[in-house]
């Protein structure tokens, strides 16, 4: 579903408005229930019942009936899934992330999550389709995702795209990621976590970057590492602020 042009109802003042900046009496977002648990996060239904909703089509009549308690930022509370990604879709960059999945890495759910927050194009999948989807916290359903059997499937892919395959990995060889000029458009592509990229991913890619360390471990997380490279193209190209 093509989202509506962006008006003012999709301002919001810090913290969980809703749209419009208008917070509705009785349904205070994040809120410590009366017997002192744990803050509820989002916001409950939207109060005055039906003939209160907005009509901006872009809200869910099941969310506006029950609340919205997903892990989404203000701008999309009571919105259909349809709405959020055709959002996302007008202002997602241009990098993509692929990540070989030979053993069922659960670090693959921390990468999409990555992704997802930082607008990746895409994520490609690399060897197995299934894969541990448990670290996404659902924002695979906003992310768009592509698979690939094998390192072969996602060069001919990148090739047909023109966008350069750049290998994230602390090899010998490598070059430092810091001071690297990331390209605009391309695929960022990680190993599994302990062995790393496979030797068909490492001849494939146009280079190798490591992320400096300066500990005594001999490397990082791969969903930790898989951050970090998302974000060094972000400090480079992203409009902040």
């Amino acid at each position: 579903m093509p989202a509506p042009d962006a008006s003012a109802a999709d301002e919001t003042l810090p913290g969980n408005t809703l749209p419009g900046n208008v917070l509705p009496e009785n349904a205070p977002p994040d809120s410590a229930p009366p017997d002192g648990g744990a803050p509820e996060v989002g916001v409950g239904p939207w109060p005055g019942g039906p003939d209160a909703w907005p009509t901006d089509p872009r809200y869910d009549r099941d969310l506006l009936a029950g609340g919205d308690r997903r892990n989404v930022i203000d701008r999309y509370r009571y919105w259909s899934l349809e709405a959020v990604v055709a959002d996302l879709d007008t202002r997602r960059h241009p990098f993509h992330v692929a990540i070989e999945n030979w053993a069922h890495d659960m670090n693959i759910g921390s990468v999409v999550r990555t992704a997802n927050a930082f607008a990746a194009a895409e994520v490609h999948i690399v060897g197995r389709r299934r894969w541990n989807r448990r670290g996404a916290m659902v924002t695979d359903r906003y992310q768009h995702l592509r698979h690939h059997g094998d390192v072969e499937g996602l060069l001919t892919w990148a090739d047909d795209a023109g966008i350069p395959v750049l290998g994230i990995d602390n090899l010998p060889g490598s070059v430092p990621l810091e001071g690297y000029p990331l390209p605009r458009e391309c695929v960022l592509l990680f190993g599994q976590e302990s062995v790393g990229l496979s030797d068909a991913a490492r001849e494939a890619a146009r280079d190798v970057l490591h992320i400096a360390q300066f500990g005594s471990t001999r490397s990082i997380n791969a969903g930790a590492a898989a951050a970090i490279a998302m974000h060094a193209w972000i400090a480079q190209h992203a409009v902040v602020g």
